[in-house]
């Protein structure tokens, strides 16, 4: 029982939730049926779901080997992450196909295992190398090529089954071409890194893309005569827009605009690298040297910001304390990804649905999580403050 819960997209007052073999099994509010645990203050909320994380804990992702991959997942709940897209970034495109076997064979392992004690990964995601130069941010430009049918076949082939989705640049040639045959093979895509006009992004809806990535960053902005990527993404309901709530890549206002303009539309990621949990320092990011200094997000040496160091659950209190609602905000890390990557079951607390919380603290911080209704985070403050009650 928490003092408040989320519960379709509301926080509810004394809600409670009740878990049976790893599942929900009843929600109510007021006084339980039968014996219970009280939360005696926070938020319980389901487990929050980053679509896009390049790599955390000094691990890129692109690189891990099974070890480091497990890591990485077992200690995402400790920043209130039960569902994850591992994000690999522009490379050749025959390195990214052996990278993305390589994720499937972890991927695989970690199912066999049987544990139930490290973040879901519910997909893989390809940002990039069909970008465009203009609008590349920090990603290495050399290996940026136009989207030909064959390499996205040879992409479609490698990524087989975990392959969630592709960003490309809507404008490059062969892209709407591109779009459509990934479509078709099950894949989703975004928009970004792109400089593409209003109607070239709307022309990538037509022809079924349905994400944007990063809004604001390493696209064309929104100008009065000319939309824009932001535009487009702030105005089309058939996307569902990506935002890096670290205060570094967007400012306030700008997250205010967003969740205002496309309310239920945007979805809190990360974007973290390597430097996710570690001090300031040198960290890889696709193979190339980022430097995290104290209090700043991880830079390229020629100074371009390349990803974050963000927890998502600071992503949530971030944009709260931007003057957004917390259920709104909550809500944007939860099941907004969740519906936009395919995954109803995930993202949301209702009966039948596994049971992934979060517990957040009054400061916004993960105090423990429950994966298939088991804590894997945070066991032991769970139960130095909570009691029984009959």
């Amino acid at each position: 029982m928490g003092r408040q819960v989320l519960l379709e997209d509301r926080l509810v007052d004394d809600a409670w939730v009740g878990i049976d073999a790893g599942r929900i099994v009843d929600i109510g509010s007021g006084r339980p049926p039968g014996p219970y645990r009280r939360l005696g203050d926070g938020v319980l909320a389901p487990g929050l779901v980053d679509a896009q994380l390049n790599g955390a804990f000094g691990v890129d992702l692109i690189a891990a080997d099974s070890s480091e991959w497990h890591e990485v997942h077992t200690r995402l709940p400790g920043t209130g992450v039960t569902a994850v897209v591992p994000t690999f970034i522009t490379a050749p495109v025959d390195d990214l196909a052996v990278a993305m076997r390589g994720a499937r064979r972890h991927m695989a392992t970690s199912d066999a295992s049987g544990s139930a004690s490290s973040a879901r990964t519910i997909g893989l995601h390809l940002e990039g190398p069909f970008l465009a130069p203009t609008r590349c941010g920090a990603h290495d430009s050399r290996h940026l090529l136009d989207p030909t049918p064959r390499a996205i076949d040879t992409l479609i082939d490698a990524g087989a089954d975990a392959l969630r989705y592709v960003t490309l640049a809507p404008e490059r040639p062969g892209a709407l071409t591109a779009t459509e045959q990934l479509v078709r093979a099950g894949i989703r895509v975004a928009v970004g890194h792109s400089d593409a006009s209003d109607d070239q992004v709307t022309a990538a809806a037509d022809a079924g893309a349905s994400l944007v990535t990063h809004l604001y960053n390493a696209q064309r902005p929104l100008r009065h005569r000319d939309p824009g990527v932001v535009g487009a993404a702030l105005g089309d309901p058939r996307f569902t827009v990506g935002l890096i709530a670290d205060l570094h890549h967007v400012a306030p206002g700008a997250i205010r605009v967003a969740l205002a303009a496309a309310s239920g539309r945007i979805m809190l990621v990360t974007d973290a690298t390597a430097a996710l949990g570690m001090p300031p320092g040198t960290y890889d990011l696709g193979g190339q040297v980022t430097v995290v200094r104290d209090g700043a997000p991880p830079v390229r040496p020629d100074g371009t910001i390349a990803g974050s160091a963000l927890r998502l659950d600071d992503a949530v209190t971030n944009v709260v304390r931007c003057g957004v609602d917390h259920a709104v905000a909550l809500t944007a890390a939860s099941r907004v990804p969740a519906d936009a990557l395919g995954r109803a079951d995930l993202g949301r607390l209702a009966i039948g649905l596994p049971a992934d919380l979060v517990w957040l603290g009054e400061d916004g911080r993960t105090r423990t999580t429950w994966l298939d209704g088991r804590i894997v985070f945070g066991r032991t403050a769970f139960e130095a403050t909570p009691r029984e009650e009959p």
